[in-house]
Formats: C-alpha cells, sequence, structure tokens
C-alpha cells in the first residue's frame, strides 16, 4: 500500500511539474518582451502558479477535472486536446510516469534507516526529485536550466546538508565529503565550460554541478555522477549519430544524464563504491 501511495503521489506531482514548467516558460517569454499588451498582461496573471488555472498549451482553453487526471487523460484522449485536438506531445505523460517511477525507486532502494535523519532526507529527496523531473524536461525541450529552478533546488541541498551535519549530528567529515563533491564537480565543469567556451557543456550544467556534488557527498561519488551520465549521454548519443538524427555539433542536452547519474549515485552510491573499493582497491 505504501508503494501503490508513492507511485500515485509521484503521478501528481509529475502532472504539476509539467504544469509548472510550461509556465515558467511561458512567464519567461512575456518577460523578455519591452512592452506588454493588455492582452499580455491578462494572460501573464492567468500563468500564476498559485491562482492560474490549467489550460491547454495550444488553445489556452481552461481544463476540466477529467483532464486532468495524470497520464490516463492522456491515454484516454489518446494524446490530443479535447478542445482543439491539437497533439498534446509525449515528454508529458512520460515525465508523469518517470516521476511515479522515481518515487517508488527510491523509497524500495533508500540506502538509509527508516528513522530520524533517514526519514528526513527521503522527504527532501522527493523534493529534489521534482525539481530533477522539473530540469529534465525544461533542458529536452528548450536546451535550458532555469535559475528559477537550479537556485532553490540549490538552497534546498546545502540546508539538507547543513541539517544532517548539525541535527543529526554528521559532523565535520560528513559536511566536507559534500563540500568536496561539489568542488570536484564544479571545478571540472567549469574547466570544461571555460576552455571550450561554452561548446562542450553549457553554463546551466556548471550551475547544477554544485547541487549535485553536494549530493553526492563524497569526491569519489562525485567522480561516479560525471562518469554515468558520460555513459548515459554516450549510449544515447552514438545511436543517433549511427543512425544519421545526430552529429558530432550536435546540441543534446546533458541536463538530464547528470540528474540521472545522481539517482543512481544517490540510491546505490554505497554499493557501487564498495564495488570498486573490492575490484580496484584491496586487490
Amino acid at each position: 500500500m505504501i508503494v501503490v501511495f508513492i507511485g500515485i503521489l509521484g503521478l501528481c506531482i509529475g502532472s504539476f511539474v509539467c504544469a509548472t514548467v510550461w509556465r515558467l516558460h511561458e512567464q519567461s517569454q512575456l518577460s523578455g518582451k519591452k512592452k506588454l499588451s493588455a492582452a499580455d498582461k491578462s494572460y501573464q496573471k492567468e500563468l500564476s502558479i498559485r491562482t492560474g488555472r490549467s489550460m491547454c498549451s495550444h488553445c489556452k482553453h481552461p481544463l476540466a477535472a477529467r483532464d486532468l487526471i495524470p497520464l490516463f487523460s492522456w491515454l484516454y484522449l489518446r494524446g490530443k486536446c479535447r478542445y482543439c485536438h491539437q497533439p498534446i506531445g509525449w515528454l508529458e505523460p512520460l515525465a508523469e510516469a518517470a516521476t511515479a517511477l522515481l518515487f517508488v525507486a527510491s523509497y524500495v532502494f533508500w540506502p538509509m534507516p527508516w528513522s530520524g535523519q533517514g526519514i528526513f532526507d527521503f522527504i527532501v529527496w522527493l523534493v529534489l526529485l521534482a525539481g530533477f523531473v522539473a530540469l529534465s524536461i525544461y533542458d529536452f525541450k528548450w536546451f535550458l536550466l532555469p535559475d528559477k529552478i537550479v537556485l532553490p533546488l540549490t538552497v534546498i541541498t546545502a540546508a539538507k546538508v547543513l541539517i544532517d551535519a548539525t541535527v543529526f549530528h554528521g559532523g565535520v567529515s560528513g559536511l566536507m565529503g559534500s563540500v568536496w563533491g561539489a568542488l570536484v564537480i564544479g571545478g571540472m565543469f567549469y574547466g570544461l565550460f571555460a576552455f571550450s567556451n561554452g561548446r562542450w557543456i553549457g553554463g546551466g550544467d556548471v550551475k547544477i554541478a554544485i547541487m549535485l556534488g553536494l549530493l553526492a557527498a563524497s569526491p569519489l561519488k562525485a567522480l561516479f555522477v560525471i562518469f554515468f551520465s558520460s555513459v548515459l549521454g554516450m549510449l544515447v548519443s552514438l545511436p543517433l549519430m549511427l543512425r544519421g538524427k545526430a552529429s558530432r555539433s550536435s546540441h543534446i542536452p546533458f541536463g538530464p544524464f547528470l540528474l540521472l547519474a545522481t539517482v543512481l549515485v544517490v540510491l546505490f552510491g554505497d554499493t557501487i563504491v564498495h564495488a570498486y573499493e573490492v575490484l580496484f582497491v584491496i586487490n
């Protein structure tokens, strides 16, 4: 029952994340205009995350409750708006399902005890996962990791690290592990960004590196984040290049691979490090 509840919660959070990402992008488009018309100002109010009603991204028709059931509404409507019949797209329902799967997997494979710090970190982790999904959607659709999402997630992560070190007596060693993790990923990514003048990785990747390094919580795990994200990116880009759908100069968003690699390291990092030590260090 707990797994079912967490899965349903993940679907609902995923649906909210998809709507929020679209609203943030529309708001950014309006803010880029030098002068807003009366229609723009009215539309801006409708885009409010707190008070605005859900609407179709194409015809802007308000959506009824039956249109907002996560994943199932999309399946029932066959991926089209009920009112204008324009395609809704596959990324949104995929993101809803992915959020549910990530929530369930996090519960099943959570590496910490279910008491005190473990429960606190799990709740914070679910919040961060929602942010990860939001960043992935944004990066896939618009090749951007916006500060409006990255900065709050970084603040939440930093607060979690400090609380773990003080309230839950993680001590200086735990705090320094996270700091070194952030320095490893952040320093490496900044070096790549500066050396390539932004051609190899984007500025957004550098910004989220600090957050991901803090979550990795050690320099070795931070290196595993870089390694796994590179492998995941290669597994996706190579088939596209072989089929002629991408070239060496194609722009492929790297943020989602970084975020997925961080999920793997957070959930299975201790097991991975132990296997690494047995294979390479002890022998």
